[in-house]
């Protein structure tokens, strides 16, 4: 194939395979690759290279198996796909950095250098998503790729040129700046801790909110808790205060966003669709609202540091994923069926569970989950705060979802805790590491059911958890199966041989797998 004729690659590109995107994308990879190599001249080159953005982009978008659904190893069977695309991603960008590279004595593109920057840059955004949606950690050396793209525009002084991007879903135009601060705001985004679904919306609104941020090479009065930017640094924005001292940061201000957030808040309460405010049309106002929140102190109000600071740590955590293994762990022995309500639910031991949980006797108990199939699998503790947990592990047989209920045995204690899973991330040596949010309280399994009047068949009980602690002041709150919850709902649970009825006062926290809800006694 002659690339130096465009009309043979647009006739190459109407018979590119329509329903077989890992096939369609080998070939527009190879084709990217092939101009690399073969350096037609500039302006037949950039031809090319914008009719392929669209079918690039549309065949990304049918790619199975890179959804974010889960975290990608790195030996697994998609890993291959993942490394097609972003090498494909690079080599865009790369393709029209040469292009300005040869136009620099031509000029035969004078007047397309903001649109060659802009390509640039986005295209070198593009693999931050991309590892960011498998939830793998950034290969070394990306950021500094990416701040030298950006270094490049500003030097020219055409990053804040807005061009022409039929790609950009908002505003249809978009300036180098604003495709390297929409990279800023994807890596504040906590993108180990959202779901697939969610870093889609994440990835649109970052384009949709970058406009509304600028950098500034005066830091001076500057709050150290304010996001700065080391241009010479692998990594992205951090607070001013931990940047060295010898480093010429930018400052990131994000005081216009916090504004546009709050603007979106507003219009939401008035009626206002989010699709009507360039924030997609499959996104519900109370997704929108929730995801919004949990950026709005991240995008909009600079760095607020940890509440609780980490410290080092070492030694085995247990844990455990399985709703009946989590059960196990937490009272030492397999839920069983009450027969009535006039039952003792601990009968065999007449024990309060909260009193057993804190008096466990780990050896029987293993003994016993391996019998049954509820093992607890072993994790290394790498660091610890008041809140939580930082764990790793080379991967066993159990799979972890985002925001999941699990069980966990900090190092040196005997009683299991309720934690929820905050975010999940592979190294590139194969290890996965989490970080584990505790939740308050001290467990005990009860046994749960919806309440039915008097003549209706009633549903057997289910597992579940109460959480609280009276001497810390912890209310109680019921965990329940995920889609339990109802408004004002009732309950009837059963509770060491005591029956009681709850009505459902408030859902306090939700996950794929449990429910926290608040409740009230009814007498």
């Amino acid at each position: 194939m002659d690339f130096r004729n465009p009309d043979q690659y647009l006739g190459l590109l109407q018979n590119l395979p329509a329903d077989a995107p890992v096939e369609r994308l080998t070939v527009l990879s190879n084709i990217v690759g092939d101009l690399l190599a073969v350096r037609p001249a500039p302006d037949v080159y950039l031809e090319i290279l914008e009719t392929a953005r669209p079918l690039i982009d549309k065949t990304r978008a049918k790619l199975s198996g890179l959804d974010g659904g889960e975290p990608l190893p790195p030996d697994g069977e998609h890993n291959a796909l993942l490394l097609t695309v972003t090498t494909l991603w690079h080599a865009l960008s790369c393709s029209y950095a040469l292009l300005a590279e040869q136009d620099a004595g031509t000029e035969i593109l004078v007047d397309q250098r903001a649109l060659l920057a802009q390509r640039r840059v986005y295209y070198a955004g593009k693999i931050v998503s991309e590892y960011y949606c498998a939830h793998r950690a950034l290969p070394s050396g990306l950021w500094r790729e990416i701040h030298g793209s950006f270094i490049a525009a500003e030097a020219a002084g055409i990053h804040a040129i807005r061009v022409s991007d039929p790609l950009n879903a908002v505003w249809k135009a978009q300036s180098a700046l604003e495709a390297y601060i929409s990279i800023l705001l994807l890596d504040l985004a906590n993108a180990f801790g959202r779901s697939g679904q969610e870093w889609k919306w994440i990835c649109h609104w970052a384009e949709r909110f970058a406009p509304y941020c600028s950098l500034d090479p005066n830091i001076e009065g500057r709050k150290p808790t304010t996001y700065g930017l080391d241009l010479t640094a692998d990594h992205g924005l951090r607070p001013l205060g931990m940047l060295p001292k010898g480093s010429s940061p930018h400052y990131f201000d994000c005081n216009k966003l916090a504004s546009q957030i709050q603007s979106v808040f507003a219009q939401f309460k008035q009626g206002v669709s989010p699709s009507s405010l360039g924030l997609g049309d499959d996104c519900s106002v109370e997704t929108s609202a929730r995801l919004l929140l949990s950026l709005y102190r991240p995008w909009g109000l600079a760095s607020a540091g940890r509440r609780f600071p980490r410290r080092g740590g070492s030694g085995e955590v247990g844990l455990c994923a399985n709703w009946l293994s989590i059960g196990f762990h937490v009272q030492g022995k397999l839920f069983e069926q009450p027969h009535s309500a006039a039952d003792k639910y601990d009968a065999d031991t007449g024990k309060n569970r909260r009193e057993e949980n804190g008096n466990c006797n780990l050896d029987p108990r293993r003994l016993e989950a391996g019998r049954l199939g509820l093992v607890c699998e072993r994790w290394e503790l790498l660091d610890q705060s008041v809140g939580g947990l930082r764990l790793q592990q080379r991967p066993h047989a159990e799979r972890l979802a985002h925001h999941q209920l699990v069980g966990v045995r900090p190092p040196g204690s005997e009683c299991f805790l309720l934690a929820q899973i905050s975010w999940l991330m592979f190294r590139e040596d194969g290890l996965l590491e989490t970080g584990i949010h505790l939740l308050p309280g001290l467990p005990q399994v009860i046994a749960a059911r919806p309440h039915v009047e008097s003549d209706s068949p009633r549903e057997p009980y289910s597992q579940a958890f109460v959480l609280g602690n009276d001497a810390l002041q912890i209310p109680p709150t019921l965990i329940l199966p995920e889609g339990w919850y109802r408004t004002n709902g009732i309950i009837e649970v059963l509770d060491g041989g005591q029956g009681r009825k709850l009505r459902m006062s408030q859902l306090l926290l939700k996950g794929p797998n449990f429910e926290q809800i608040g409740f009230v006694e009814l007498s």
